[in-house]
């Protein structure tokens, strides 16, 4: 654990300066969920929404690129051609492979596509984080903070969710070995395991807002100072 917080530290100065880190002993992949309909927006692709002239797409992609995750995923399904073009092109200008699976039912629901997303993983991966694409306040910070609650993490907690509150947060963080336990189950996703397997999940008690901010409504866009393309 001596060397992971040595690791931590170094990927916190590196971040800072805009530079990328690797971890040899700890395997991050992601999944990014990217199938909403927007409808509360009229239908539009969330991830596309534009801050500071980029897509919340890029931003987060930029984000994990900091981390030398050994996978990235993107689940598309409402909006999956618009979306599915940004991807490639994002791949043609971050050093970042990025790997992309379509729902063809979205309208089952954000399940769906999670349950998607974990069954289509195909790295060797230790941990994995389970991105929304419609959070501009999540950083570098955020996850590595995410990253640090692992680090700390006793027996048997194996999840780190992040609390605002008592409002549940995102990102969230879960063991290959818990991944692996809700694949054994038919239909099984992330959510409905943590609250039948309590002990499993370290809460995450945080000040900082960042967790619990998304993109639902015009009211949202406006306070976030985003743009449509």
């Amino acid at each position: 654990m001596v060397y992971f917080s040595y690791f931590l530290f170094i990927i916190t100065l590196m971040t800072s300066l805009g530079k990328p880190s690797s971890h040899p002993n700890l395997r991050l992949a992601v999944l990014l969920l990217a199938a909403g309909e927007g409808s509360r927006l009229g239908s539009i692709p969330k991830a596309l929404l534009m801050l500071e002239g980029q897509s919340l797409l890029k931003r987060f992609c930029q984000t994990v690129q900091t981390l030398s995750p050994v996978e990235v995923l993107v689940v598309t399904g409402f909006h999956g051609p618009a979306i599915e073009a940004e991807v490639h092109h994002v791949k043609q200008e971050l050093d970042l492979s990025i790997n992309l699976v379509r729902n063809p039912n979205p309208e089952l629901g954000q399940s769906s596509s999670v349950r998607l997303g974990l069954e289509s993983l195909k790295s060797n991966y230790d941990v994995l984080l389970v991105a929304l694409g419609d959070q501009p306040a999540i950083g570098a910070r955020e996850i590595i903070a995410l990253l640090v609650q692992f680090e700390k993490r006793t027996d048997p907690e194996e999840i780190i969710l992040p609390l605002f509150g008592q409002q549940r947060g995102n990102p969230v963080l879960l063991s290959k070995k818990v991944i692996e336990a809700i694949l054994a189950t038919p239909a099984m996703v992330c959510r409905p395991f943590m609250d039948q397997h309590p002990e499993l999940v370290r809460a995450f008690n945080t000040e900082n807002d960042a967790y619990i901010l998304d993109v639902d409504t015009p009211a949202d866009i406006r306070k976030f100072g985003l743009k449509q393309t």
